[in-house]
């Protein structure tokens, strides 16, 4: 988990792909489940977009709905597409390319003030990249 703070937290698909999976890292499961016991656990449009693209069933269907009902989806709005153009530029500067899906997802943490718990190395790439630029 990244900038850990008392606020929301972006849960990335990657922390609820190791959260839903028996075989998921353990680490990751109980710091997902913290978070929603808290009821810090928030979603974006993306991470909901790859969560549904990743559905089997209805169990994982219903289990979606569920969470989807419960916990605060935050807007992609024309700010966090411009800070993911500029994470993006960032990244391509220090010679590196990142899935544009997770540029988007750490630019809405980023401009909701959010910390993002993933399990995914792409994210530590752009938090380096951006750092480097400021």
């Amino acid at each position: 988990m990244t900038g850990e703070s008392v606020g929301g937290i972006l849960v990335d698909t990657s922390a609820w792909i190791d959260a839903l999976r028996v075989d998921g890292d353990s680490t990751v499961r109980a710091n997902v489940r913290t978070v929603l016991a808290q009821g810090r656990a928030q979603f974006c449009d993306m991470v909901l977009l790859e969560l549904w693209n990743g559905a089997r069933g209805q169990t994982e269907v219903a289990f979606l709905s569920e969470l989807e009902r419960d916990i605060e989806c935050v807007p992609t709005t024309p700010e966090v597409w411009s800070a993911a153009r500029e994470m993006a530029r960032a990244c391509r500067n220090r010679g590196v390319t990142v899935p544009a899906t997770d540029l988007l997802i750490a630019a809405c943490a980023e401009s909701h003030g959010l910390s993002l718990l993933h399990h995914d190395t792409h994210f530590d790439v752009i938090a380096q990249a951006v750092g480097e630029q400021k």
